[in-house]
């Protein structure tokens, strides 16, 4: 990226910053306006940024914003508080989302996309984690329900760490096929990813638990020092992972959940500094999402990629979550606004550029078209309707205090921090 394109990219950084404030009640969102700026500034269009999605930084800056999101959404959520105040997440996480997989299995498979069984359950499990982010407004808005929008919130957190070792299984029961035969290294590499990765994360994530407690509670470790160290807790598991042939990134989701439920001081770092560091990184991921990989996808798109994508934002997401959404006693504009809200982004993106990069696929190419197509709609899709929607079920629901929506539960920051009211609302 030469000087120019470094100008322009700051630039929009320091405007957006500007305006954030007043764009949460509308119907831009970060993730729309960068991997717009991305596709205006890329070879598309203007031709000014020469991003090359191969290029060593790329990868490194796509590797720490994956470690460091799956690291910071596990350790945000309490699952004490889920297991006492959430059902909702927790029936869509273990019910809905294997029926997602499952239902964008059939889906894959009956559509002419040239997919094998493995491949197309790649496809699934690659476009089932949801990214609360692309509808920041349903997730922070006072006018939705604490329950529902942390029901949203709580999901997008975990669902990518979760998806993570069925991408992992599927990737390597699609490559066994390139094998010889006789080749069955890749069971024992997946066997050993899906199992020494959780084993890194939960050592390194409870030793730097009790570290950090102790350290704080003797005074000996100043706040503004629990940043760099929680960070490094982050890319330490990372790094142990792959060291002893586990998967970094499962490392990082479990040293995350492990940390974030064990520290007794819920460092403010995990909801500010992490937040702000998280919130650049995203933004410049959709920035090159937009200049590098979009512009790849676009001579490839054939009816079917197209209706597999649709159907991945509708009835792949929606029926299964309405399935496992039956005796909760919700209204139904309570499960079509959670149905509809699972947009597919950041995870599905990265999921995408390392499982394909670093194994021999066969329809490679056409799960990363689908995938890429998924996102771009979705960016637009829930962009464009996360804060009409949230006012109009906001108001839908206020005329039901007595509802099962309307209980009083625990909450917990998103990854733009906690809920607070502003007078726009």
């Amino acid at each position: 990226m030469d000087t120019e394109a470094f100008v322009i990219v700051a630039v929009g950084l320091i405007l957006f910053g500007l305006v954030s404030k007043r764009l949460e009640s509308s119907v831009l969102t970060g993730p729309m306006l960068f991997a717009g700026l991305g596709l205006v500034i890329g070879s598309a269009v203007l031709d000014i940024a020469d991003f090359d999605i191969g290029h060593g930084f790329i990868h490194l800056l796509a590797e720490v914003t994956l470690i460091l999101v799956l690291f910071s959404d596990a350790a945000r959520i309490d699952l004490r508080v889920v297991r006492r105040d959430h059902g909702l997440p927790v029936r869509m996480l273990l019910i809905g989302m294997p029926l997602t997989i499952a239902f964008g299995l059939a889906v894959a498979l009956g559509l002419p996309l040239g997919l094998g069984l493995w491949e197309a359950a790649l496809l699934a499990a690659i476009l089932a984690p949801t990214d609360a982010a692309l509808g920041q407004s349903v997730v922070t808005s006072p006018r939705v329900p604490a329950r529902i929008r942390q029901a949203l919130n709580i999901e997008s957190g975990l669902n990518d760490g979760i998806a993570l070792p069925l991408v992992l299984l599927f990737a390597s029961l699609a490559s066994a096929g390139q094998a010889e035969a006789g080749d069955r290294n890749w069971i024992a590499f997946g066997a050993l990813q899906v199992t020494l990765g959780p084993l890194a994360g939960i050592v390194v994530g409870g030793m730097a638990a009790r570290l950090i407690d102790r350290a704080a509670g003797a005074g000996w470790m100043a706040e503004s020092a629990q940043g760099p160290a929680i960070l490094a807790v982050a890319l330490l598991s990372y790094a142990c992972a792959e060291m002893i042939g586990g998967n970094g990134f499962i490392a990082a989701f479990t040293a995350g959940m492990v940390f974030g439920n064990q520290v007794r001081d819920r460092c403010r770092f995990l909801f500010e500094f992490a937040e702000a560091e998280g919130q650049l990184l995203t933004l410049l991921t959709f920035l090159i999402f937009g200049a590098a990989i979009l512009p790849a996808a676009i001579g490839h798109v054939g009816w079917a990629v197209l209706v597999y994508a649709l159907l991945s934002l509708t009835a792949i997401r929606m029926v299964p979550v309405a399935v496992s959404l039956v005796g909760a006693g919700l209204k139904p504009p309570t499960i079509g606004f959670l149905a509809w809200f699972g947009p597919r982004g950041l995870a599905s993106i990265l999921f995408a550029l390392f499982v394909l990069e670093d194994t021999a696929i066969p329809g490679a190419q056409t799960i990363m078209v689908v995938v890429i197509v998924t996102v771009t709609l979705s960016i637009l899709a829930h962009g464009l309707t996360a804060a009409p929607a949230a006012r109009w079920y906001g108001s839908v629901i206020a005329q039901g205090q007595d509802s099962p929506e309307a209980k009083s539960v625990t909450e917990m920051p998103t990854r733009t921090g906690m809920v607070a009211p502003s007078a726009g609302d």
